[in-house]
């Protein structure tokens, strides 16, 4: 049989067996629980540190996109003009040599 008995057949229970569950047992419960709010407090502990380092990760990268992002423009403005010629230049001469032929 399954479900919530897990195949146990059901007993009527007597105020003895209920007594049987005594200090022990709750302070063993007690312990375990005490073990897994240690475990859950230091995860959620790490958890942070690693958020934390993961937004620092994060906004450097931003600033090293954004200084590289400026550095190739102030490039591009620089050399804009002599860029732009000699690929035009260069564009143009294969145009026209492949035209001219043999």
């Amino acid at each position: 049989m399954s479900g919530p008995n897990m195949g146990m057949p059901l007993l009527p229970s007597t105020e003895d067996e209920e007594d049987s569950f005594g200090d022990a047992e709750y302070a063993a419960i007690n312990s375990m629980l005490d073990q897994i709010n240690t475990c859950l407090d230091h995860l959620e502990e790490q958890n942070d540190h690693l958020h934390a380092r993961l937004q620092e990760l994060l906004e450097s990268n931003r600033q090293t996109r954004l200084e590289f992002q400026q550095q190739l423009g102030e490039d591009l403005t620089d050399d804009e003009d002599d860029d732009d010629d000699e690929y035009y230049y260069d564009a143009y001469e294969a145009i026209y040599e492949d035209d001219a032929g043999p």
